[in-house]
């Protein structure tokens, strides 16, 4: 036997209530009012996080702000390289550039394998890096500065030009090397 159920305005509003109420006990709620109070209740939740997690979003917000508004041209540094024999001639050399203004920071790394030719022989030596932050104007007197210095008859001196980078240490690293 089957049973046909007609919906009439007043059969609509009981299921759609009933439906509810089931939706409502399916998550715990003891109530139809209880499902409209956790919707109050996630929209206070978000509120209150959203008012906790404002200094933050404000710092990113500015860091993001001041990163995007100063102005660098790309190129206008430089990062170059310099082996070294061993870390007392690295120490010498980047205090020396420093002092005279070639660099603003060289970073002295330490223990790297150089494999190169030299005279016709594969050679294998332990070295020390030189990483040299400058302006790009300066790499031809920093160069002359190493060739000057330097134990090797033939130093390596090499840079590439720095096309992006934290805007505040850019702008450091040009106070720091005049032109």
């Amino acid at each position: 036997m089957s049973q046909t159920i007609r919906f009439t305005a007043g059969n609509r509003l009981k299921f759609l209530h009933k439906r509810e109420e089931w939706t409502a006990m399916r998550f715990g709620l003891n109530s139809v009012e209880g499902l409209k109070n956790t919707n109050l209740r996630t929209v206070f939740v978000t509120v209150v996080l959203g008012a906790l997690m404002l200094p933050l979003l404000r710092t990113v917000g500015l860091r993001a702000f001041s990163m995007a508004s100063e102005t660098y041209s790309s190129g206008t540094h430089s990062a170059a390289f310099v082996t070294c024999p061993n870390e007392q001639v690295a120490k010498d050399l980047a205090r020396g550039m420093v002092e005279k203004k070639l660099a603003a920071c060289v970073n002295i790394v330490p223990k790297i394998t150089s494999v190169y030719e030299w005279q016709g022989k594969i050679e294998e030596d332990s070295e020390v890096l030189l990483m040299i932050k400058t302006r790009s104007s300066k790499v031809s007197a920093l160069a002359e500065y190493v060739r000057s210095n330097h134990p090797y008859e033939v130093a390596e001196v090499i840079s590439l030009p720095i096309e992006q980078g934290n805007p505040p240490y850019l702008k450091w690293l040009g106070e720091t090397v005049p032109e």
